[in-house]
């Protein structure tokens, strides 16, 4: 009914923190200008706001399509409250159920498997940047 209002107010947290973090590494590579953020960039290290751009488009994308689901099976009307149940007390303890069981663990869901591969993205930056380094040890 309305599980999908989670993963959306997830994804408008998360969308914030985005900001703030691009907005605070944007900084701190302006004043590290020059050698070092060249070597950033080639080193292969992806920024943390990259990682968390992953984590905010699963979330919007998911958002989307339970969204676009819940309209097509009429559990969305274009007129207020908007959710069919909310205009029923029954029903809106129902929803605020659903909510708390079903959003909830769908949200949690996508945050775990995003946490999965910024675990493994980490696990590959560092083979490239042992090999990177192992080869510059023996040049």
């Amino acid at each position: 009914m309305a599980c999908f209002l989670v993963p959306t107010a997830e994804a408008i947290v998360a969308t914030i923190v985005t900001k703030y973090v691009e907005k605070k590494e944007n900084a701190s590579a302006e004043l590290t200008m020059g050698a070092e953020s060249a070597m950033i960039e080639t080193e292969g290290k992806i920024p943390f706001s990259r990682k968390l751009k992953w984590l905010t488009n699963m979330l919007w994308g998911g958002s989307a399509l339970l969204a676009f689901e819940h309209v097509w099976h009429g559990e969305v009307a274009p007129w207020f409250p908007f959710l069919t149940a909310a205009s029923n007390p029954a029903d809106a303890s129902v929803m605020l159920h659903e909510m708390a069981t079903v959003g909830v663990s769908m949200a949690i869901l996508v945050t775990l498997v995003w946490a999965g591969m910024v675990a493994v993205s980490d696990v590959i930056e560092k083979r490239s940047l042992d090999a990177s380094g192992a080869q510059a040890s023996i040049g």
